[in-house]
């Protein structure tokens, strides 16, 4: 009987062996693109150098290594986890120090932009909600004009956001200006732990004196997932379907899938017993945790039945259409890798021009027949392809006048937009020899390979996935004809190929 407590022990032991692997505190922080907000959101009325009462999320959220339920929102630009603090006062003074900093004021916060700001004219809204559907729902918190302290003509207004599941934290910069003779004119945006030995903010977003209009930043853990999502169409409207636990096996562990088995209950996985079938039907209406085993860790697997005639993030494009990879979960497809799965992003290749502009069908040459729109002819429709025109620059970066909308970027006045245009990539200079580099096939399975029939040689060739991260580079080699694709998962990629001192780069998609 012993030996089976030790063993008990053990297996609870290993199950949270993955959390121990993935710290808390490896908050990293990247650009993302301007997308903020909008809707009717309710006031939060508090006046100036307050913190408001406690506010409930609609979900948990892990932030440093504590789980957190409630949060107050302070009238100086952010969010404390601290709900001991509601109602009281909220410093507004910044030191020239920079975070991270003991004696830093304000701890345990999402420093959307901390700041003094003057709450008490009336003038500007503080404002909080929640978007989306579980498990991917997100909070938001909005700083609509607010003025600043002593500078009543000046405003800022940014977005603090939530991440229901991925524990990700989102800020929008939508306006952040300066007030210089107050408070040294500092503000800081980004993260601060308990006692504020650990924090970390943007590039140039440190406690200091600048402006930010229509930038956004996400902080989040790379590799930490504290739960798994299984999202179903529910056909027949009862709650309940059929799920192949297949899926997630691969998607747990990859290299080793068949491996992964699969509990009712959380016991049952730390002691290895009553496993489940390949295939269940969920015992709980339209939402059940069921639990994953598998390399010593103890995974808690959710298995959710939605509603899918409700597109839920109003982007036009069936929400059954959406599991792109056509495996049964919505929850794992996520074209652009911005954590947000496609069923529940407006914006579903990161390119800045929302879905509902992108998915758009046009007449075939029998005038009956329709298609998507797909302007480039890459067989990528443009509602996940983040260059739609393929001249090689990804479409936000085709917002000319930067007021976040590429679509309204006609820099030649003949009437379509310069995302749409292949002729037009300013800063880019098109030439003979991309039109002399190609990939086939196209798309690839196991092997691509790269034809050159002009005169130069190429000098190295990576591939890169669709949200900028390098996966394969190869340089001094005197055959570039193929690269071994068969390793990579099924999805879009870049491959930029170096030649004559220019970058070109070009698309594939891996079957």
């Amino acid at each position: 009987m012993k030996q089976k407590y030790i063993l008990f022990g053990l297996l609870i032991l290993f199950s949270f062996k993955a959390l121990a692997q993935n710290p808390q505190n490896n908050y990293s922080v990247n650009a993302i693109p301007f997308q903020p907000y909008t809707g009717s959101l309710p006031v939060l009325s508090i006046s100036d150098d307050i913190n408001s009462a406690p506010i409930t999320l609609p979900f948990s959220i892990d932030f440093y290594g504590t789980v957190f339920n409630q949060v107050v929102v302070s009238t100086n630009g952010y969010i404390d986890f601290r709900n001991s603090l509601a109602g009281q006062f909220s410093p507004w003074s910044i030191a020239p120090t920079q975070i991270p900093n003991t004696a830093f004021p304000v701890k345990m916060a999402v420093l959307g932009c901390f700041h003094d700001m003057n709450n008490s004219n009336g003038q500007g809204t503080i404002n909080y909600g929640v978007y989306g559907t579980a498990p991917y729902r997100k909070f938001v918190v909005y700083y609509n004009n607010n003025a600043h302290f002593a500078c009543t003509s000046v405003k800022s207004s940014f977005q603090m956001i939530l991440h229901e599941t991925t524990n990700i934290i989102d800020v929008q910069l939508i306006d952040k200006q300066v007030c210089p003779t107050w408070n040294g004119g500092r503000a800081v945006t980004g993260l601060i732990n308990l006692d504020g030995t650990q924090g970390i903010t943007p590039p140039g977003r440190n406690v200091g004196n600048w402006t930010a209009t229509q930038e956004a930043w996400r902080f989040s853990r790379p590799g930490y997932y504290s739960t798994y999502s299984y999202v179903n169409c529910d056909d027949n409207g009862d709650g309940f379907d059929e799920f192949n636990l297949a899926v997630p096996a691969q998607d747990l562990y990859p290299s080793n899938p068949s491996s992964v088995l699969f509990y009712e209950n959380f016991t049952d996985a730390v002691t290895q017993s009553n496993p489940l079938p390949t295939t269940y039907f969920n015992i709980n209406p339209n939402q059940q945790a069921i639990y994953a085993a598998y390399n010593d860790i103890v995974t808690t697997v959710f298995l959710t039945v939605i509603n899918c005639a409700i597109d839920a993030d109003n982007d036009t494009v069936p929400t059954d259409v959406e599991d792109v990879n056509n495996d049964t979960n919505l929850a794992n497809d996520d074209t652009d890798g911005d954590g947000i799965p496609n069923y529940l992003d407006n914006d579903d290749d990161g390119d800045l021009v929302l879905t509902n502009l992108e998915y758009v069908f046009q007449r075939l040459n029998d005038q009956t027949s329709l298609n998507l729109m797909d302007t480039d002819n890459d067989s990528i429709p443009n509602y996940l392809d983040n260059d739609d025109d393929g001249d090689g620059l990804l479409t936000w970066k085709e917002d000319y006048n930067k007021d976040g909308n590429p679509a309204n970027d006609d820099t030649n006045t003949n009437g379509l937009p310069d995302y749409l245009e292949f002729g037009v990539a300013l800063g880019v200079q098109n030439n003979a020899i991309e039109a002399l580099i190609s990939l086939y096939p196209n798309p690839a399975t196991t092997v691509l390979n790269i034809e050159n029939a002009s005169t130069f040689t190429i000098d190295a060739v990576a591939i890169y996935s669709v949200n900028g991260s390098l996966l394969r580079e190869v340089k001094n080699q005197q055959n570039f004809e193929t690269i071994s694709v068969a390793d990579l998962a099924s999805g879009i990629y870049f491959v930029k190929i170096k030649s004559n001192d220019k970058v070109i780069t070009k698309k594939f998609v891996k079957n």
